[in-house]
């Protein structure tokens, strides 16, 4: 729990700096633009089809058809349904443009000013960053349209949402963050070994997409969060091993990044 408060902790700091600061605001801002759009777009259209759905379930249809308190209740919840949907939909789409653009970008920028003293093995590549983000949001479009059913009961929607953001952030952002540092094998090692942790930061880095105003720059501060507890597990990890740490001059920032 220490090493996640650490990691929230540093995040933060980070998030001061100006070459840090764009890339926490552009992907959400990006992403709800865009599903919004959608929104409007596609408002009526989606409630129909799901209420058309929900109609065709056994008995449940008839009686939908037959009570008009009970249809419009259930014409209410589909609509609660959908926008407590929209909010993970948002995220996802931003952690997408986080993990595949914005989270490089800043990586090298925080590892080599925060964990200087840790061998860039290089054991991922921009390549694996970009599949690992895509199949990552295959699994949780297919778990969220797996659970959708559980969504129109009062509660659950949310719980499932946080279920599948927390599972996304570690999955997503896990990678990214070792990336440059981590050889091949650390790469797959590690996230296996700090599972539990991964999913508990993951789970906490998801309660922010429901805060208001917050939410824009959550997936970013997310990522953050990742880099620093993952490469500090890393540092931690090879101090266990009897590796050396470097001399911090020797990753020392190129001049054109300080």
């Amino acid at each position: 729990m220490r090493d996640i408060l650490f990691a929230f902790g540093r995040a933060l700091r980070s998030l001061m700096r100006r070459d840090v600061f764009w890339h926490l605001l552009w992907p959400g801002l990006v992403s709800m633009a865009a599903w919004g759009v959608a929104a409007v777009l596609l408002w009526s259209p989606v409630i129909g089809m799901i209420m058309g759905w929900v109609d065709g379930w056994p008995m449940v249809g008839a009686w939908l058809q037959t009570s008009g308190p009970g249809s419009t209740v259930a014409q209410a919840l589909v609509q609660i349904a959908v926008v407590l949907a929209l909010l993970p939909l948002i995220y996802v789409t931003a952690a997408l443009l986080v993990a595949v653009i914005a989270l490089p970008a800043m990586l090298e920028r925080v590892a080599l000013r925060d964990y200087a003293d840790l061998e860039q093995r290089r054991g991922g590549s921009n390549l694996g960053s970009v599949w690992n983000a895509l199949a990552a949001l295959l699994l949780f479009v297919l778990g969220l349209i797996a659970s959708l059913p559980l969504w129109l009961i009062p509660g659950v929607g949310l719980i499932m949402s946080l279920l599948l953001t927390a599972w996304l952030n570690q999955k997503a952002f896990g990678y990214d963050a070792l990336m440059l540092h981590a050889d091949a094998h650390e790469l797959g090692s590690l996230p296996k070994a700090r599972r539990v942790p991964m999913l508990m930061l993951g789970g906490g880095c998801a309660m922010l997409a429901y805060v208001p105003f917050v939410n824009l720059v959550a997936p970013a501060f997310s990522g953050l969060a990742f880099v620093h507890f993952m490469l500090e597990a890393l540092r931690q990890e090879r101090h266990a091993s009897g590796v050396t740490v470097l001399d911090p001059a020797v990753n020392r920032l190129p001049r054109e990044v300080k």
